[in-house]
């Protein structure tokens, strides 16, 4: 296979000149002062020497060299503040604004036929009894929407095949036509006027199916003569990318005083958000256009895909409305064939229509997550520093290409592949690879998990095969200080990060020099007992560095937001307002921030852990535009110049007199009653997050059964705005990480059935399985591509946590001589594992 490097244009880090003048010459503006040993009164938000009060007049919002907003330094952007989230009280008490919320409001209903085989032609659809059936108003098939010139949702063409070709992958319609790929893949729909006749008729519906054979696994699928998928790819092999230099890789293995090899498995996952999917579409009858109700974390996207490529009609005749989403973690990025459905039989009959999914369609219908099987390899000196890290990868997109199937592996693991650690001479080699399974998409972290669970096992393997603590081998190959800003073998540039600082922090407060007795003791009660550690590091801002909103001012004497970012979670709402009720002096019960509507906002959405860190910066930036244009109005109002206006506490006053008008007086004289600005916050680059975590846990060898009984994390997130809701997000990131490395796995049968479709076969972790997670936030590090100084932070856990369960299981096995299992750890293959070391001991 050719070798492909690819040019990752990303913004070097400038040191730059604060606008306003700082002790030193070059540092960023804003809160990346706070550490730099600045007396209290000017840490912070505001700059030395500058007035609290008083804003300087700008023509233009400055920015830095490479585009990133500058800031006064005397703004206050709310952060540190562990403010509660301002949704509890309302989703909490019943009051959240789902979609199954909505009233029925005579809505028909739809329900979605599904393929049982995994790779079938279709012979023929006979819908007549479903057709005949009490409540049907209508059945569609593949071919009625062919024949209606519905489009396809696109993917991203944009890698090669090995050969050198562009991928090519087979068109995800919203109904199979002629042909199934995969087991649940919708087939026909029925609008009915309830969901249990659409559900009963679609039942009615008789499909000759022709079965062929299927391919389920990606290792076997690029194997001659294994099932195709596609016929335009006989291999399976969608797209392939190749990083670094394998002769010289070559070269370093043949000379290394020792090496250590893993095959190594992210095996498949389903997302399991609280709310599973569902749709409303309607036609506004005043206007005639589509309103589509939807969970979306890019509601803007979802229209335009929608409109453009699957309805064919202009964007702006179609309106997408988010409420509350019950959970999204990257599976709610993209529009679904049940979207597409349910907006198109709205469209033909002029109704409105409404789907629900269940537990099951989640599991057969929606994307699945992970999936990459990597052999993984390092060479390393005698004093355990790795001189050459080589890794082959075969990532699964499923039978489809959601927008991200394959930029998921082929770019977004490499992105961090080499970790926290100063890996130059590497060589990857990566496919992704098509099978007859579910699509694979976003999941929480998006390659990142992968790809850090890759070296971080590595990194245990080699010390425990050198004889090296596993905090000394690390502590040799970690990126130091000086080297930052880093470019790192996939080019991308790491802007900051105190890797060694946070292992020791970690180290002290997981009290390692504790675990021996630890072990002692439970060695007592029969009990295996061993210690996981992992650094990770995170990519984050979905290479989107830019995002909109609107900021309005009313004469009722509230202060709204608009945002392009959608809540599914996060607390975006409260972030938010803090934000904006610290910078202009509102309190927070006066803001309202609106999200999930496309007439209103048109950002980029919520992907990548970029919500905050760009997000965030946006409204940053629109909080002082909002304070310059009120200025400006109060400066014709008071007729003085803008000079000697000062804005505090939502009043405008001229400076030594008590001439003053209210933010909300000045918004009553402008159109609409409100004063408005639209504003952009742009970013130098990603973010990267960063951190160490350390977790012991217990087997007991009689049944197999693992348990995490201790989990330490000291995590970089950069300036938190809100500690306690980041806390959160690594609670939820790493309890998602003890299910991938305990119990969750997607399993298929050989024919392609799903044998793990409901929580009777797919296991997920309760309450009991998690322990107390005891968090750290370490911010000596801020981000220095963003005004904030923040760094995403919601993908972390998951990231973190997978590597250090499994390094922990690992360790405690390590003294009967098991080496390697892959993930998930169940009971079953652990006793099976110690069975068979002291059978053969």
């Amino acid at each position: 296979m050719p070798i492909i490097l690819i040019a990752l244009v990303e913004r070097p880090w400038a040191r730059r000149k604060c606008a306003f003048a700082h002790p030193t010459e070059s540092q960023i503006c804003g809160t990346a002062c706070r550490n730099r040993g600045y007396p209290a009164q000017n840490r912070g938000w505001y700059a030395p020497g500058r007035s609290a009060k008083r804003l300087p007049a700008v023509s233009k919002r400055p920015r830095g060299p490479h585009g990133m907003n500058i800031l006064p330094g005397n703004l206050r952007f709310g952060a540190g503040q562990p403010v509660k989230r301002l949704e509890d009280q309302r989703l909490l008490t019943g009051k959240g604004q789902f979609i199954d919320d909505k009233p029925q409001d005579g809505a028909l209903w739809l329900h979605v036929l599904r393929s049982p085989h995994a790779h079938a032609k279709i012979v023929s659809i006979d819908t007549s009894a479903a057709a005949g059936m009490p409540g049907v108003t209508a059945v569609y098939t593949g071919a009625d929407l062919v024949r209606d010139d519905i489009g396809s949702i696109p993917t991203l063409s944009i890698f090669k095949r090995p050969d050198g070709k562009p991928m090519t992958v087979p068109p995800r319609r919203l109904l199979a036509h002629e042909v199934v790929r995969y087991t649940g893949e919708a087939v026909a729909a029925v609008v009915a006027a309830s969901r249990a006749e659409a559900q009963s008729a679609a039942e009615a519906i008789v499909v000759e199916y022709d079965v062929q054979p299927a391919v389920v696994d990606p290792v076997e699928a690029v194997k001659p003569g294994a099932p195709v998928v596609w016929p335009e790819a006989p291999d399976n092999i969608v797209g392939a990318m190749a990083y670094g230099d394998a002769a010289k890789v070559d070269e370093a293995f043949a000379k290394a005083a020792h090496t250590v090899e893993l095959d190594i498995i992210s095996q498949r996952l389903v997302p399991s958000a609280m709310e599973p999917r569902s749709t409303i579409a309607e036609i506004d009858k005043k206007t005639g256009r589509l309103l589509l109700h939807v969970q979306s974390q890019t509601p803007a996207s979802t229209r335009d895909v929608l409109a453009g490529a699957v309805l064919k009609r202009p964007k702006d005749s179609v309106r997408v409305l988010v409420g509350d989403i019950g959970g999204g973690f990257g599976q709610k990025t993209n529009l679904y064939p049940e979207d597409g459905i349910v907006a198109y039989a709205a469209t033909k009959l002029s109704k409105k229509i409404r789907w629900r999914g269940d537990r099951t369609d989640e599991f057969v219908g929606g994307t699945h997550g992970r999936d990459l099987t990597s052999t993984a390899s390092f060479a390393l000196d005698e004093k355990g520093k790795v001189l050459a890290y080589r890794v082959k990868s075969i990532g699964c997109t499923g039978a489809y290409s959601s927008g991200a199937a394959n930029i998921i592996p082929l770019v977004l693991g490499p992105f961090v592949q080499t970790g926290v650690y100063d890996l130059p001479l590497v060589h990857f080699e990566v496919k992704s690879v098509m099978t007859h399974t579910a699509p694979v998409g976003a999941y929480r972290g998006a390659g990142r998990p992968e790809a850090v669970f890759i070296v971080e096992r590595l990194f245990d393997a080699a010390a425990r095969k050198i004889g090296m603590d596993p905090r000394a081998i690390r502590k040799a190959n970690y990126i130091k200080p000086a080297q930052l800003p880093y470019t790192n073998a996939a080019g991308q540039v790491y802007d900051s990060g105190a890797f060694a600082h946070m292992l020791d922090r970690a180290v002290k407060l997981a009290d390692w020099d504790g675990f021996a007795a630890r072990k002692k003791a439970a060695k007592k009660k029969g009990l295996l007992y061993g210690r996981g550690l992992t650094s990770y590091i995170e990519w984050t801002g979905g290479r989107a560095h830019t995002e909109k909103v609107s900021l309005h001012a009313t004469s009722q004497g509230r202060v709204v937001l608009h945002s392009g970012t959608m809540a599914m979670g996060q607390g975006l709402q409260t972030t938010y307002t803090q934000m904006i009720a610290d910078t202009l002096g509102i309190a927070m019960d006066k803001i309202d921030v609106v999200q999930g509507d496309t007439d209103l906002a048109m950002g980029f959405g919520s992907v990548g852990s970029r919500s905050l860190f760009v997000g965030g910066t946006a409204v940053a930036v629109s909080s002082n535009d909002l304070i310059q244009k009120a200025r400006e109005k109060a400066a014709n109002v008071l007729e003085t110049s803008v000079e000697d206006i000062e804005y505090q506490g939502g009043m405008l006053t001229v400076v030594g007199t008590d001439r003053r008008i209210s933010l909300f007086d000045l918004a009553e004289k402008e159109s609409g009653a409100k004063l408005s600005v639209d504003s952009e916050g742009e970013v130098d680059g990603p973010s990267w997050p960063n951190g160490t975590h350390i977790c012991e846990v217990e087997i007991d060898p009689e049944t197999g059964v693992s348990r995490v009984v201790r989990y330490t994390t000291v995590d970089d997130v950069g300036v938190a705005v809100n500690p306690m809701l980041v806390t959160g997000q690594i609670h939820g990131g790493v309890a998602q990480g003890i299910g991938q490395a305990l119990y969750e796995g997607v399993s298929y049968d050989a024919d392609g059935q799903l044998l793990t479709a409901s929580y009777q076969d797919y296991c997920i972790p309760r309450a009991g399985d998690v322990p107390p997670i005891e968090v750290t936030l370490d911010d000596s590090a801020p981000c220095r591509t963003n005004p904030l100084g923040a760094k995403g932070c919601g993908e972390s856990g998951a990231i973190g946590g997978p590597p250090c369960v499994t390094n922990g299981v690992m360790d405690a096995l390590a003294e009967l001589g098991i080496t390697q299992l892959n993930t998930p750890l169940t009971p079953q293959k652990i006793w099976q594992a110690i069975r068979d070391a002291k059978a053969g001991a």
